[in-house]
């Protein structure tokens, strides 16, 4: 079933044969992901965002590896994307990656089954517990990176997903805002400044890049909400920081960036999705305005803000 569901179609064998090896049937489908079966059924029709196999009699008939694509596609949907512009960021979406050995595996299990019983003792105590084995990068890496997609893809249209993702937001940010605080009492010089500049109130990979860089000896200050371009500058001009971390899952109007960035003469990063979503336009606002450079997520934003010689 790995192939690319995009693209390809094949005759799947007698619709009851193939229920019971596993296919399912659009109905079931769309009762898993919350997508009906009409809007399944455009998806293919006018936009080959996804090919069921069909039987001889033409029943659509879906796999695993489909319903997984159809939560990448309501990722991007929730992040304010038309469906029209959905296929292409789909391959460049991260990819699903199985933890590199049982080790990651086994974590990923544990953390992920504290979110869902709501145990927030026995979650904080296997996040120490990894973290005292593992250096921020590797967790980020192997782990908590590669949790946060599954996580993502597992909040689609289930009962529940909004209690288990401001149940671990809240862990999230108060575990990683204890670190920063604690890392930042012991640093000297002038804070990177890290903000949210989407709509969504809490951004689990701008936590994780701050985290990276102040686990790696530069102080941080993370602002949680978006600012207007002249307070912006001013609140860099405070700050005296040497960069500027603005990070968005969402879409943004690339249009407004260099009013929001004006009086900015410090390194300046866009970070996040939004950097998929709008590729083109980011790409041409970096010839643009000085200074400016793109990362997808946090292992590529660290590694940009250390290439500046910042850490």
């Amino acid at each position: 079933m790995n192939q690319d569901l995009s693209q390809t179609s094949s005759a799947a064998p007698d619709y009851n044969q193939a229920l019971a090896e596993g296919w399912l049937p659009i109905r079931e489908v769309a009762r898993i992901t919350g997508v009906n079966a009409v809007t399944l059924r455009a998806w293919e029709r006018r936009y080959g965002l996804i090919v069921p196999h069909r039987t001889a009699k033409g029943h659509r008939l879906f796999s695993a590896a489909h319903i997984q694509r159809i939560q990448h596609i309501l990722t991007w949907l929730n992040r304010g994307v038309s469906v029209s512009q959905v296929k292409p960021l789909l391959d460049l979406a991260p990819s699903h990656r199985e933890p590199v050995d049982n080790d990651w595996l086994a974590w990923s299990q544990a953390l992920t089954l504290a979110i869902t019983e709501l145990a927030g003792r026995r979650l904080d105590d296997n996040f120490n517990q990894v973290m005292s084995l593992y250096p921020a990068h590797t967790l980020c890496e192997q782990l908590l990176i590669p949790l946060l997609s599954e996580l993502e893809q597992r909040w689609q249209g289930q009962f529940g997903a909004q209690l288990e993702r401001v149940f671990f937001s809240s862990w999230l940010r108060s575990k990683l805002g204890a670190r920063i605080y604690h890392n930042n009492r012991s640093l000297k010089g002038k804070p990177i400044l890290l903000i949210n500049h989407s709509p969504q109130p809490f951004e689990a990979q701008l936590w994780l890049t701050a985290w990276l860089v102040s686990s790696s000896h530069c102080p941080v200050e993370v602002f949680d909400a978006p600012l207007p371009g002249g307070e912006l500058a001013l609140a860099v001009e405070r700050l005296k920081s040497p960069a500027v971390v603005l990070y968005s899952s969402q879409t943004l109007n690339p249009q407004q960036l260099p009013k929001l960035l004006k009086g900015i003469d410090c390194p300046i990063l866009i970070a996040g999705p939004t950097v998929c979503i709008h590729s083109a336009e980011l790409a041409v606002s970096t010839t643009e305005i000085a200074g400016l450079s793109l990362a997808r997520d946090p292992l590529e934003a660290h590694q940009r803000l250390s290439q500046l010689g910042l850490f």
